[in-house]
């Protein structure tokens, strides 16, 4: 991988040591966003957050979303005036704030913004993902304007599905670094 300001976006209690964004961030020119509270996730307090570090960089941001981390782009690109500053994204296994379970824990998540992103993404979504049905990703890449993968049956592309550092992935996040 090979790219300057890429943003890694972790989903709710952030991502582990052995997670493939963990991996990537330690590559140069990728940073973690690191959010105030992983544990109790506030919408308004991670969009904070994410546009202050997009203002802080000096060329347009990549960002690499898992879970709750699209849920952010999704909201940060709905009320943002610097969606220019960002190039591309990609959103893996985004995390279905909707769903019966989560919604107590995620409140402030919801609405879902289902508005085009203003810039390229790519979305990926795994057909046993316990927090997204593969439906229901195809419902967000449809309503985001982005480029839909089956991942197959990767549960929720974390550390748990084994991927390492995901070279898979990374050939993504080239595609759309380099498109």
């Amino acid at each position: 991988m090979k790219a300057n300001n890429v943003l890694i976006l972790p989903g709710w209690q952030g991502s582990g040591p052995q997670h493939w964004q963990s991996l990537w961030q330690a590559q140069p020119g990728c940073q973690r966003v690191e959010q105030h509270d992983w544990l109790r996730p506030l919408r308004g307090d991670w969009i904070a957050r994410l546009e202050d570090v997009v203002l802080s960089l000096d060329a347009p941001a990549v960002l690499v979303a898992h879970s709750l981390g699209c849920m952010l782009v999704a909201a940060w690109a709905a009320h943002s005036r610097n969606t220019h500053r960002v190039k591309a994204a990609l959103l893996v296994a985004p995390g279905d704030v909707a769903q019966e379970a989560l919604r107590p824990v995620l409140a402030s998540w919801l609405p879902i913004p289902l508005q085009p992103l203003p810039f390229k993404n790519t979305l990926v979504a795994s057909r046993d993902d316990p927090y997204c049905s593969f439906e229901r990703a195809q419902t967000f890449a449809q309503a985001w304007g982005s480029g839909l993968v089956d991942a197959g049956a990767l549960g929720h592309i974390n550390a748990d599905s084994g991927l390492g550092d995901w070279p898979q992935g990374q050939v993504l996040l080239n595609e759309l670094i380099h498109t």
